[in-house]
Formats: structure tokens, C-alpha cells, sequence
């Protein structure tokens, strides 16, 4: 089987990416980072990604319309043959170009249990401080594919965290991200291993 060529889309200092790369590796996923794409120059996912030997490119989107700077980035990705793209804290919407263009080959990661804290304005500590100030017992993490809904595709892999009573938005991120860390390797192997099948709303994990 040939290894699943990973492209990742990263905005800041890409723990996320670490995880990944990483994770290809040790043989945790067959696969491999293969570049890595950043519309922020001083983004330290783009040093991870140099320390590692891997491609890394910056497009500053600054100056230029959604649809240009995306044709950049996919004429990346094409260059590199990516078969898999993942968002690692990408702080910037997809057109729908991008989308269709690896329709259900986007992967994203959220810090919560989707369809719950998500949407606009939902990232970072914002959704662990949602989290607490609704006053719900479990959160967690979710792995989805990413579609024209923000935070809204089909889910691929989710994990639970309980909420304590004497959790900080800060407290809760660090106990959900060791989660999201090992959650976003798993469902990386889980498209290298052919078993993630998407239909409509649902990603179908075959064999199980």
C-alpha cells in the first residue's frame, strides 16, 4: 500500500503539526508529512516543519482575495501530490474552491463535541470558556471533515473529557489538547488504511 501523503495547513506554532510528524515517524501512521503551508512568515509550524526536513511555504494573505490566495496553496499541495490535507490551527475559512477540490480529504481538529461549541468565533480558549459558562459535565475533542458548514462535516473520530468543578478555560484546553493529540494520529491512520468512507453527513469507519 502506498503511505498517505499528508499535506497540513497551519497558522501558529503547529502542536498539532508536531503531533503528526511524529506520529508518521514512529509508524503510528502510514504515512508522511510531505509540506507544510502557512499563511503567517513568522509561524513556528514552519520551523517544526524545517527541523524535520519537510517542505514549508509561506503565502501571506494580506493584499489578496480569498480565491487567489487559495490558488497558491492548492498549486502547492497539487506540486507535492497530496493526498490528505489537515487544518493545524488554521485560523483562515476554506472557499469552496479548496473544499471541492479535496472534497472529503480535509481534516480538521475541535476542541469540543461537535455539533456543540462550534461555529463562528469558536476556537482557542472562546470554546473552553463556552464550555464552562454553559455549565456542561463533558466536553471534548472532535476530528471532522471539513465541508462549506463551519465546524459542521462529517465526524470522523470524537473523544470525551470530563469537566471539573474547579476547571479554568485554560485548565480544561490542556486536558482536551493531550486528547486531540492522541485522537488526530488515529483518525489519520484510520484514511490510510482506506477504512473512513463519507457519506453525507456521516463518515462511516469500515471494519467496525
Amino acid at each position: 500500500m502506498n503511505r498517505l501523503r499528508i499535506g497540513v495547513l497551519a497558522s501558529g506554532g503547529g502542536t498539532n503539526l508536531q503531533v503528526i510528524i511524529d506520529s508518521c515517524e514512529r509508524g503510528e501512521v502510514d504515512g508522511d508529512v510531505v509540506v507544510v503551508v502557512s499563511n503567517v512568515p513568522d509561524a513556528y509550524a514552519l520551523v517544526r516543519a524545517e527541523k524535520h526536513g519537510i517542505a514549508a511555504y509561506c503565502f501571506p494573505h494580506e493584499g489578496m482575495t480569498r480565491e487567489q490566495h487559495e490558488a497558491d496553496i492548492i498549486e502547492c499541495l497539487e506540486k507535492h501530490k497530496v493526498d490528505l490535507v489537515c487544518l493545524a490551527g488554521y485560523l483562515r475559512m476554506l472557499t469552496p474552491r479548496m473544499i471541492d477540490r479535496y472534497s472529503g480529504r480535509i481534516l480538521n481538529t475541535h476542541p469540543a463535541l461537535l455539533p456543540s461549541f462550534g461555529g463562528k468565533g469558536m476556537h482557542g480558549l472562546n470554546v473552553h470558556a463556552a464550555v464552562l459558562d454553559y455549565g456542561v459535565k463533558v466536553t471534548g475533542c472532535t476530528i471532522h471533515v471539513v465541508t462549506l458548514e463551519v465546524d459542521g462535516g462529517p465526524i470522523v473520530l470524537q473523544k470525551a473529557v470530563p469537566v471539573l468543578e474547579d476547571d479554568t478555560p485554560e485548565t480544561l484546553q490542556a486536558r482536551v489538547l493531550k486528547e486531540e493529540h492522541k485522537l488526530y494520529p488515529r483518525a489519520l491512520q484510520l484514511f490510510a488504511e482506506g477504512k473512513v468512507k463519507v457519506e453525507g453527513r456521516r463518515a462511516r469507519i469500515l471494519g467496525t
